[in-house]
C-alpha cells in the first residue's frame, strides 16, 4: 500500500484505510472493524495508515499520526518480545535495514504510550508486505482485547476499558467450544458473528505457526493477509447470511515457509439449540499432495501430447525443455551424443565411464532469452565424472542433487563460467535424467531450480525420469527416421536422373522436392527418354508410400520404363506392361518371397504413371495415363490447357485397359508433366490449385527454369507435405528440308534407284562423306523388305543431329541378327548394319513395322 502524496512530516493526511470506521456511520458494520487497530508502516519507519481501531487503542486521531516516525508510539525503554526472543526497537534503524532479510511475519509484545501517558502491553501481529510499486511497508494489528495497562497506569484520567465499544466479549463461552469439537473434525479455527476469531485448534496453531493468543479477536485478512484470505472471509461471510455451507480451493505460501500448499477450506455456520447462528467454524485440509499428484498427471499428459509433435530430433528436444518450463524446473537443458544429435548415427548401448562431451540440442528457462546458459545451440561441452550429467550417463539412472558449497568448488575448478552463472542466478537443487530409449544411450536432460525456493524431491525426479522416457523415445524415433529420410534420399538421388541429355524434339526443366514431413521420401520420379528417329518419351510417375521401400519401388519402375521405351512400345501398351510389373511386385511382397519388401510395403505396392511420346518430325506426341493428373499443355500464345486424357486405372489393379490419345503441336508449345503434391492440398481444393497452375504457367516465352520457380512458388507451402515432382517441355520441329521421304514399288531393281535417291539427297545436304555408308545400309534393309516383307515399302532419310535411315514395311515380322556359317549366301546384312551405325532398332507400328539405323555425324554436319 503507497504512502499518500500528502503524507508529510508538516501536514499530517487523513487516513485512507477502507476498513477504518467513521464513528457517526450508522450503517451496520458486520465485522465490527473499530475491534482491531490496524496500522501500516512504510520501510522509513512513517505511519502511513491508522484506523479507528488504532485511535481507541492509543488515543492519537489519524490527522495526529499519519506521516509521522512510528518510533515515537514506543514506551521510553520499551522492549518488543516475541516467542524467539526480546529486541529493543530503539536499536532498528529503518535505513539501515535489508527487507530481504526481514521475515515476513512477527508476533509478540510491544509496550506502546498511550495519547493519554499510559504505558500499554500490546499484542501485536506485524506483516511485511510488498506495495504495487515495489516498496516494502509493514501491516501491523492488534485485537483491542489484547492491551493490558501497566500496574502503576490503572488510576490514569481515561483509562482504556473505559473506550466506547471496548467491551471484552466472551471468549471463554464453553457452549461455543463444545459445538467446535462436536462439528470440526480436521484443524479447525472458530470464529464469532463478527467473523473474530475465538478460537484454534491445536493443529491450527501449528499450521499458522502462531498461538491462539496471537491471533484471538483478529479477523482472518489480518492474522494472514492475502487476497486468497480476503475471497475467504467474503466465503464466511455468505455463510452467516444465507445459513449454507460453503467451500473453496486455493494456493497460498504460508509465512516461513519455501513453497506453496494447496488447501481445501469448508466453512460452515455454528447453530444452537435454537437454531440460531452462533460463528462459524472453517476447517482447513492440506490438499498438496493430492494437488501435486494431479499436477504431475497433468504434466505427464502435456508431455505425451506435445514431445514428438515432429520427427526433428532437435524439435523433439525443445519440446522437452519446453514442457518442464516452469512446471517442473526453472532452468532446463537437453545435450544429445554428437553421433545422435546429427540424426542418423549410431547410439551407445552400454554406461558412458567418466567425462562426457555433448552437444546442446536444446533449453528454455523462466527468463527470456535464457540467460542461465552456458553452452549455445549446436556447441559442445563437456561434462567431467563429477558432474550431475555424467554421473547420471554412468549409472543410467536419474540423479538429483542440492547445490553445495563443495560442488560449486568443482565446477570452479572445471567450468569456471559454468559455475559464476549458477551463483550469479543462485541455483540450488539439480536433477540430471538420462535419455534412454530401446537400450540406447542418447544424451541427458538436467533441470534446475533457482528463483522457485524448494528443492527437488523424489516424486520430482519420477516425473523428470517419466517425461524424459517419453521425449526419448520421439528422440529415438526421430533419430530413426532422420536416418531412413537420409537412406532414402541418398537411394532417391542415385535412381533420379541428375542430369538430362540435350535432346533436338524438346527443350525441358525440372524440379523435385522431396516432402518436408513426418510421412518420409515418396516414389516420384520423372525422365527423359530418347527414342528413335528424333523422338523423345516423357515421363512422371509417382510409387504410392515414402520411405526406402518406396524410393527402391520407384527405381524399378523406373527401370523398367526405360527398358520398354527402348523396345519403342506405344504409351498404351508401355502402361499395360508396366501394370502386370506392379502386380508382380505386389504379390512377391503380399507372399513374403521378400520378407523386407512385406515387412515394409505389407503388401501394398501401387503407383500412378503418365507417359508420352513426341515425334518432331510429324509434330504429334502420343500421350496414356495410369491414374495420373493430366498434363497441361501452353501453346506459343500463351493458352493453358489441361489435355482430356482417359484417366486409365492406377498401375497395380490388373487387367484394365490403358487409352493413348494423339495431339498435335505447335511448335513452341510447353507440356507440364506432374505428380500429384503440386496440386493437392489441404489450404484449398483441387479446383483452385489447377487454376493456380494455370496463372503459373501462362508465360510461353519465359525461361522453363524460371517458370518452375514460379510454379513451385505459387502452388506450394514452405513446408511441402508430399514429394513434388515436376516436367516442363518445350517442343521443337524439324523441317522439311530435313526429312526426305521414297515409296519403293517392291521390284528389286528399286534397290539400285534407292541407292541412287539416298546418294543424291545427302550430297545436297552436304553430307558425301556418309554416302558410302547410308548405300550399304540402304542396300541392305531395302533387299530385306524387298525378299522378307510385305508392302508397302517406304524409306525415309532424318537429317538431325545424326542421320536416321528407315525402312518401313507391311509385315510384323521383326528381324534379328543370326550368326552365319562359313558358306552361307546370305544372314550378314543386319550384322553389316549393326558394325556400320551407331545404332539400329525396329518398331511397330498400325500398319507394319520399322527398321531404323542411326549413324553419328560431325559436330558441323547440320
Amino acid at each position: 500500500m503507497r504512502r499518500p502524496d500528502s503524507a508529510r512530516e508538516d501536514q499530517p493526511v487523513r487516513s485512507n484505510d477502507p476498513h477504518e470506521a467513521d464513528p457517526h456511520d450508522e450503517r451496520v458494520d458486520p465485522f465490527d472493524e473499530a475491534a482491531t487497530a490496524r496500522v501500516v508502516i512504510d520501510a522509513r519507519g512513517t505511519v502511513t495508515e491508522w484506523s479507528e481501531g488504532a485511535r481507541r487503542l492509543l488515543g492519537h486521531r489519524p490527522s495526529e499520526i499519519i506521516g509521522r516516525s512510528a518510533a515515537g508510539l514506543l514506551a521510553e525503554g520499551a522492549r518488543a518480545r516475541s516467542r524467539t526472543g526480546t529486541l529493543d526497537p530503539a536499536e532498528l534503524d529503518p535505513a539501515e535495514l535489508d527487507p530481504a532479510a526481514l521475515p515476513d511475519r512477527w508476533s509478540g509484545t510491544v509496550t506502546l504510550r498511550h495519547r493519554n501517558g499510559e504505558r500499554l502491553d500490546v499484542r501485536l501481529l506485524a506483516h511485511r508486505r510488498t506495495t504495487d510499486d515495489g516498496a516494502t511497508e509493514w501491516f501491523l494489528v492488534s485485537p483491542l482485547t489484547g492491551t493490558v495497562p501497566h500496574a502503576e497506569d490503572r488510576h490514569s484520567e481515561v483509562p482504556h476499558s473505559e473506550e466506547p465499544g471496548s467491551e471484552e466479549p466472551d471468549f471463554e463461552d464453553p457452549y461455543l467450544l463444545e459445538l467446535v469439537f462436536m462439528q470440526s473434525p480436521c484443524p479447525t479455527a472458530v470464529y464469532d458473528t463478527r467473523l473474530r476469531l475465538r478460537h484454534v485448534s491445536e493443529d491450527m496453531e501449528r499450521l499458522l505457526g502462531l498461538t491462539e493468543d496471537d491471533v484471538r479477536g483478529l479477523r482472518l485478512p489480518e492474522a494472514m493477509p492475502a487476497p486468497e484470505i480476503d475471497n475467504t472471509e467474503r466465503h464466511m461471510l455468505r455463510a452467516l447470511e444465507t445459513g449454507e455451507a460453503q467451500r473453496l480451493e486455493f494456493s497460498l505460501r504460508l509465512p516461513g515457509r519455501d513453497q506453496e500448499f494447496a488447501w481445501s477450506v469448508s466453512i460452515a455456520p455454528l447453530r444452537d439449540g435454537d437454531g440460531r447462528t452462533r460463528g462459524v467454524v472453517v476447517a482447513v485440509h492440506d490438499m498438496t499432495k493430492q494437488n501435486r499428484a494431479q499436477q504431475r498427471l497433468l504434466l505427464v499428459n502435456e508431455a505425451s501430447t506435445r514431445i514428438g509433435s515432429a520427427l526433428d530430433v532437435v524439435s523433439t528436444a525443445q519440446e522437452l525443455a519446453d514442457v518442464a518450463v516452469p512446471a517442473l524446473a526453472d532452468f532446463v537443458t537437453v545435450d544429445l551424443l554428437p553421433e545422435v544429435s546429427r540424426g542418423g548415427g549410431e547410439a551407445p548401448a552400454g554406461p558412458l565411464p567418466g567425462g562426457v562431451r555433448l552437444r546442446r540440442a536444446a533449453h528454455q528457462s523462466i527468463y527470456e532469452g535464457v540467460p542461465e546458459a552456458v553452452v549455445e545451440f549446436g556447441d559442445t561441452s563437456f561434462y567431467p565424472d563429477s558432474s550431475p550429467a555424467a554421473e547420471s550417463l554412468f549409472t543410467q539412472r536419474g540423479v538429483m542433487s542440492k547445490v553445495t558449497d563443495a560442488s560449486m568448488a568443482r565446477w570452479d575448478a572445471s567450468d569456471p563460467r559454468r559455475a559464476a552463472k549458477m551463483r550469479a542466478f543462485g541455483f540450488h537443487s539439480q536433477m540430471a535424467v538420462p535419455l534412454r530409449a530401446r537400450g540406447a544411450i542418447l544424451g541427458v536432460a538436467t533441470f534446475s531450480r533457482h528463483r522457485s525456493p524448494a528443492p527437488f524431491e523424489l516424486d520430482d525426479l519420477l516425473l523428470a525420469e517419466e517425461i524424459t522416457a517419453r521425449a526419448a523415445v520421439c528422440i529415438d524415433n526421430a533419430r530413426r527416421y532422420t536416418r531412413e529420410r537420409d537412406t532414402a534420399l541418398a537411394l532417391q538421388r542415385s535412381l533420379l536422373p541428375r542430369a538430362l541429355p540435350d535432346h533436338a524434339a524438346v527443350e525441358f526443366a525440372f524440379r523435385y522436392l522431396p516432402a518436408d514431413t513426418g510421412a518420409g521420401v515418396g516414389g516420384d520420379w520423372f525422365d527423359v527418354i530418347p527414342l528413335s528417329s528424333s523422338r523423345v518419351a516423357l515421363v512422371v510417375g509417382d510409387v504410392v508410400g515414402h520411405g526406402v521401400q518406396a524410393s527402391a519401388t520407384m527405381g524399378r519402375l523406373r527401370t523398367a520404363v526405360r527398358t520398354l521405351a527402348d523396345v519403342d512400345l506405344p504409351p498404351d501398351e508401355l502402361l499395360t506392361h508396366l501394370d502386370d510389373l506392379v502386380n508382380h511386385l505386389a504379390a512377391e511382397a503380399a507372399s513374403g518371397q521378400n520378407p523386407g519388401a512385406a515387412a515394409d510395403a505389407a503388401g501394398d505396392v501401387g503407383a500412378t504413371c503418365l507417359y508420352a511420346v513426341y515425334d518432331p518430325v510429324s509434330r504429334r506426341c502420343s500421350v496414356a495415363r495410369a491414374g495420373h493428373p493430366q498434363p497441361a499443355m501452353v501453346t506459343p500464345d500463351g493458352t493453358v490447357d489441361f489435355l482430356d486424357l482417359p484417366a486409365g486405372p492406377p498401375l497395380g489393379l490388373g487387367n484394365l485397359p490403358f487409352e493413348s490419345v494423339d495431339v498435335e503441336l505447335r511448335e513452341g508449345s510447353v507440356l507440364a508433366l506432374f505428380t500429384n503434391g503440386l496440386v493437392e492440398s489441404r489450404e484449398r481444393g483441387i479446383d483452385e490449385s489447377f487454376a493456380a497452375l494455370r496463372t503459373a504457367l501462362a508465360q510461353p516465352a519465359a525461361p522453363l527454369e524460371d517458370t518452375c520457380d514460379n510454379v513451385l512458388k505459387t502452388l506450394l507451402p514452405s513446408r511441402p507435405a508430399d514429394d513434388v515432382a515436376l516436367l516442363l517441355a518445350r517442343t521443337r520441329a524439324l523441317d522439311a528440308s530435313q526429312v526426305a521421304t521414297w515409296e519403293l514399288d517392291g521390284e528389286p531393281a528399286g534397290v539400285a534407284q534407292a541407292r541412287r535417291d539416298v546418294a543424291g539427297q545427302l550430297a545436297a545436304w552436304g553430307l558425301e562423306e556418309a554416302v558410302f555408308t547410308t548405300e550399304l545400309v540402304v542396300s541392305e534393309l531395302v533387299t530385306n523388305a524387298i525378299r522378307y516383307a510385305e508392302g508397302p515399302i517406304q524409306l525415309r532419310l532424318i537429317h538431325d543431329r545424326s542421320l536416321i535411315c528407315e525402312v518401313s514395311d507391311g509385315s510384323n515380322t521383326a528381324p534379328h541378327l543370326r550368326r552365319a556359317r562359313v558358306f552361307d549366301e546370305g544372314g550378314r546384312g543386319l550384322l553389316l548394319v549393326a558394325q556400320l551405325t551407331q545404332s539400329w532398332g525396329t518398331r511397330q507400328g498400325t500398319g507394319g513395322k520399322t527398321i531404323w539405323a542411326e549413324q553419328s555425324l560431325p559436330v558441323t554436319g547440320i
